[in-house]
């Protein structure tokens, strides 16, 4: 195992060392002395390849932490599309959400910025799809009685003042497919313009002027105002999700340190003893299955109400048993599945709103998953990658119909600290489990049947790590400067007090225009938004320093004096095989989204760069 100081531990006993089960991590990298003290303790960082039965496993307690989450969103969706009665529609939609989910992890992680971050359904949409859904072409139509009026699918007579028609199961399927339709053409096009904001550096421009007081506030907000997030997790049965908060600290915190004996076989060697870390590589795997026992030990003894409007029914082990009931064996997705999608201003805008909310959150999730994985802050280059790559995952994603984008998880990347494993390898194996459970229903429905309060107490432990992260930027700025706490303190509050009022005053914001009503109701309901743009205005007018500011310190973390340098310490966001080649082609340096992306600056240092 590698040291603090990045030297070799002394060679052990074969039956006693953990390196017989797993790769031993590497040593940190040279001339990055900032890396946090989290990054020291990770068993895997992100450029290191477990074996392959470890990927998966790490991978699974990925998808366990997440999936809940993502498939939350099918299901509203189903709701606001008037198919929420309608099981077999619903699991429909529920694979194709997992199964893009899957895909667009795969493609964020290998070819987008390259950080362990797993791409999972975008809440921030929702809002939007409501408010579009409201409207009165899109209003559910009363499905309680046998007959109504369908324009589209009438004979109409004349003369005849009270027309009706047999609701038929092509015109139900109508209903729900045409509502699908407006929402998937409004999420591609508005992925279609995150991926143009990716792909001219727009986004990677800005980044010159964001400091630790812009980054402060919008990844410290992350984790604070998704608090209610985990009351509706915790709430369907406190017990059950203290218990597996508890379960968490103690095999992460307590119990880190602890191998286990386990007998492996290996062909040369045949049987032999390793001690592996399972308390501190396995802690969310262990938790989730000793609370979801608990909770099936309390099922099978009535000890939850079987009342599905009651909140500890959600405890219950057989409460989404439907769900799996339901689901196909086998579902491939594919582009146009519900008919073609159709566009509108309103569904283009609401989104838009969204998609721009959710562009800040990821750039935040960018710069939390690196420090917490022990890597420099990412360039400009692999954000406006990673952006570009995010919105064409939920262009496809819209394209499908899965009723939603995708956007990243702070809670997977918070996750990242007390899981200890930040391999990318890991979280692209927990991209190809999404994927299998959206193809193979079945399956996926069985990881849906988790129990919400398990859930809860992951997600408890998971936001607080993500606000920490964003609090712990502070020790780059000047703590006894009055601009810097003012700025703080405003940013903070403010992204605090103005979603948590709009809440409370619907229909406050009223500029006469419907649309803009959206999109701002949207924007200034977004805790990050607001507190990030707040930091983000007065850092660049109030007056101060560099060194006050902190930039001087942060700039440290990714600039360097050579461009060997520096192409060391972000060798980890390089395009894989392909990085040598742009960096030899002139052409290949104008385009914001590649590694080699003004690599003309340093011309002399590229030519022996290429040799690396």
């Amino acid at each position: 195992m590698g040291t603090e100081n990045g030297r070799k531990d002394p060679p052990q006993e074969k039956t006693d060392v953990i390196v017989q089960c797993c790769s031993s991590p590497r040593p940190l990298r040279e001339g990055n002395e900032d890396v946090s003290e989290i990054a020291r303790q990770l068993e895997y960082r992100v450029a290191d390849i477990p074996p392959l039965h470890l990927s998966l496993l790490y991978g699974l307690q990925q998808v366990l932490l997440s999936i809940s989450s993502t498939i939350s969103i099918p299901i509203i969706v189903s709701t606001y599309i008037c198919a929420g009665d309608l099981e077999l529609v619903t699991a429909e939609i529920m694979s194709t959400f997992l199964f893009m989910c899957g895909v667009c992890t795969f493609l964020q992680c290998t070819i987008g910025v390259r950080l362990p971050i797993i791409q999972g359904g975008c809440h921030k949409f929702l809002p939007a799809i409501a408010a579009l859904m409201k409207l009165p072409m899109w209003e559910c139509p009363d499905l309680t009685v046998s007959t109504y009026v369908n324009a589209t699918h009438l004979n109409m007579t004349n003369g005849t003042s009270n027309i009706t028609a047999t609701v038929s199961g092509l015109d139900r399927t109508e209903i729900w497919q045409s509502r699908l339709r407006e929402i998937q053409g409004g999420i591609m096009l508005a992925s279609l313009t995150q991926v143009l904001i990716g792909a001219t550096g727009l986004l990677g421009w800005l980044l010159k002027f964001i400091g630790p007081l812009t980054i402060v506030p919008t990844i410290t907000l992350v984790g604070l105002s998704l608090i209610n997030v985990s009351i509706q997790f915790c709430e369907t049965q406190w017990g059950i999700a203290a218990l597996t908060l508890f379960l968490v600290i103690l095999f992460s915190l307590y119990l880190g340190n602890i191998t286990i004996p386990m007998m492996v076989y290996r062909r040369k060697e045949g049987c032999v003893n390793i001690r592996y870390p399972a308390f501190k590589l396995l802690p969310v795997i262990l938790a989730v299955l000793l609370a979801w026992m608990v909770c099936g030990i309390l099922t099978a003894a009535d000890v939850f109400s079987d009342n599905p409007k009651a909140l500890d029914y959600q405890a219950r082990t057989d409460a989404n048993l439907n769900v799996l009931r339901n689901a196909n064996w086998f579902f491939f997705p594919y582009p146009g599945q519900w008919g073609m999608p159709t566009l509108s201003a309103a569904s283009y805008m609401g989104m838009m709103a969204a998609t721009l909310t959710s562009i800040i959150e990821s750039v935040g999730d960018y710069y939390a998953c690196a420090r917490i994985s022990g890597e420099s802050p990412p360039p400009a280059h692999a954000v406006n990658r990673g952006i570009a790559i995010e919105g064409f995952g939920s262009l496809i994603s819209g394209a499908v119909g899965s009723g939603g984008a995708t956007t990243s998880y702070s809670q997977n990347v918070g996750a990242i600290g007390f899981t200890k494993i930040a391999s990318r390898r890991a979280f692209q194996a927990a991209g190809i489990i999404f994927l299998l459970c959206g193809v193979f229903g079945k399956f996926g429905a069985l990881l849906t049947m988790m129990p919400k309060p398990v859930l809860g107490g992951i997600v408890v432990i998971s936001f607080g790590m993500v606000t920490s992260v964003g609090l712990s930027s502070l020790q780059f700025v000047n703590l006894s400067s009055g601009r810097n706490l003012c700025i703080i303190g405003l940013s903070l509050l403010l992204g605090l007090m103005i979603p948590s009022y709009l809440q409370t005053r619907k229909n406050i914001i009223n500029t006469g225009n419907t649309e803009a009503d959206q999109v701002l109701v949207v924007l200034l309901s977004t805790s990050m938004f607001v507190g990030g743009v707040v930091g983000f205005l007065l850092d660049n007018t109030v007056p101060g320093s560099t060194e006050e500011r902190g930039m001087l310190k942060w700039k440290k973390q990714i600039s360097s004096d050579t461009a060997d340098d520096k192409r060391k310490r972000q060798r980890v966001y390089e395009l894989p095989y392909v990085t040598d080649f742009l960096i030899r082609h002139k052409v290949f340096h104008y385009i914001p989204f590649l590694p080699s992306f003004r690599a003309f600056r340093h011309k002399k240092e590229t030519t022996k760069n290429t040799k690396l």
